[in-house]
């Protein structure tokens, strides 16, 4: 029977949440799923819990720190960097969907999960009310608009799931362009 890295048991339990919710993380339908025993699992966990701490800390890196860290490398500037997240975030990725859609089923039944989905939530809110300061927005409209673009962003992710058609480009930039226009 083969080994699995720790990486490869989180890869395959956040594909395990998509499919099944919760319920498909317990150990054993797990390690079957993958393919492997429950010493593997157990090499690498204490506890189904560790498992869990494992999936948000993945999930809020790759969904919130390397998005962020991959902004401010492909452009200068509050305006472009707000414009190039936008697109990032707002573009169709199933698996992230899914995965975003899963953790927040999640945190409704579980403190833990609820208390790390309130954490990404305030560092990408105010990693864009940052860049709208930048812009010359003051603090309370940046927040503002830093909630509205979230909300959007939430409502995309909820519509494509029930089928709707994805925010265009074009939309993204229309968007954007209306969260950086100053107060009149």
């Amino acid at each position: 029977m083969r080994k699995l890295s720790r990486d490869e048991w989180v890869a395959g339990a956040f594909e395990a949440l998509v499919d099944g919710g919760i319920d498909a993380l317990r150990v054993e339908p797990l390690a079957k799923r993958l393919g492997v025993t429950k010493g593997s699992f157990y090499h690498h966990f204490d506890n189904r819990r560790a498992l869990h701490l494992a999936l948000l800390a993945g999930w809020e890196a790759i969904g919130t720190s390397q998005i962020i860290d991959g902004v401010g490398e492909a452009a200068v500037g509050p305006a472009e960097q707000l414009r190039v997240l936008a697109h990032r975030t707002m573009q169709v990725d199933p698996y992230s969907d899914a995965i975003e859609n899963a953790i927040r089923a999640w945190a409704a039944t579980d403190e833990v999960v609820a208390e790390a989905a309130a954490r990404v939530d305030a560092t990408r809110l105010d990693y864009v009310a940052g860049l709208l300061r930048s812009i010359g927005l003051p603090a309370p409209l940046a927040r503002r608009r830093s909630n509205m673009l979230y909300r959007i962003l939430i409502g995309e992710f909820m519509w494509r799931r029930a089928g709707g058609p994805a925010t265009t480009k074009r939309e993204i930039d229309e968007i954007v362009d209306l969260l950086i226009q100053p107060t009149t």
